[in-house]
């Protein structure tokens, strides 16, 4: 069976979510769209709200997954996380980070998952 682009890509949301909840974070909103663009996942961790890239590569080209998430990318997260927070004054207040999960096949076929917190920080251009 072949699978869609967006077939993949929300099982890859799926596993990740999963996967960060048994790392203790907790579900708070998954694929917040915006005109501005796109967070796949936000979470908490303890008191802080944690915007979640998540990226799938099948291939280690190009420097894999997380190598994946450039300046572009950032500026539109860290916009529909303004946006997000906009919406949801409740929130605005406490702390917040951008993290990417990176996953990609091993050898094996089994995925490895590259979990950068902090990935990276919003700036005011």
């Amino acid at each position: 069976m072949s699978w869609s682009k967006k077939d993949t890509g929300d099982r890859a949301e799926r596993n990740a979510r999963a996967w960060l909840e048994r790392q203790g974070l907790r579900p708070v909103c998954s694929n917040y769209r915006c005109r501005l663009g796109e967070i796949d996942l936000i979470m908490e961790h303890q008191e802080t709200l944690v915007f979640v890239e998540v990226r799938w590569r099948s291939r280690h080209d190009y420097g894999g997954a997380v190598a994946s998430v450039d300046r572009r990318k950032q500026r539109r997260l860290t916009q529909a996380a303004r946006h997000y927070l906009g919406r949801h004054p409740q929130q605005a207040n406490r702390p917040c980070r951008f993290d990417v999960l990176g996953m990609e096949p091993d050898h094996d076929q089994e995925i490895r998952y590259h979990w950068i917190p902090n990935a990276f920080y919003a700036s005011d251009h």
